[in-house]
């Protein structure tokens, strides 16, 4: 079911605002999420808060060392379709 665009919610007295079921389904917010809240010309904006901090490939360019054969595309291939298939029978995705 699509989720509407615009949906209401009310201010309590302790200055609390709950989030729509929806909204909060569609974009996987759970209970303990931390989320930043940013003043916008258009209004409130509210982002969560990255788990690890924004790298650049220099940063982690050869941090984990591979000692063995090289693998093929096809083998990387193969691994990723493996980890997103237990992923998906998870209800991860």
């Amino acid at each position: 079911m699509p989720v509407p665009k615009r949906l209401t919610t009310t201010i309590s007295t302790n200055g609390r605002i709950v989030l729509p079921q929806p909204i909060r389904q569609l974009r996987q917010w759970r209970q303990g999420t931390k989320l930043i809240v940013e003043n916008t010309s258009e209004g409130v904006l509210l982002k969560p808060v990255r788990v690890l901090k924004e790298t650049s490939p220099d940063e982690v360019f050869g941090m984990l060392k591979w000692t063995g054969k090289p693998k093929t595309l096809e083998e990387m291939d193969a691994g990723i379709m493996a980890e997103v298939k237990r992923r998906h029978e998870g209800n991860r995705y």
